[in-house]
């Protein structure tokens, strides 16, 4: 058995640090997203 298996840093469920990334990642991109269309409509 591996050596690294044994003494494990985190126990927590990778999903939730997926979901956690994944809605930060979105949450950004949301943003850069609706402020280009607040500068579009106002610029208009």
């Amino acid at each position: 058995m591996n050596d690294f298996e044994h003494d494990v840093q985190s126990k927590r469920n990778d999903l939730i640090d997926s979901g956690v990334g994944f809605l930060v990642s979105f949450g950004f991109f949301s943003a850069i997203f609706i402020i280009a269309t607040i500068i579009d409509v106002v610029g208009s």
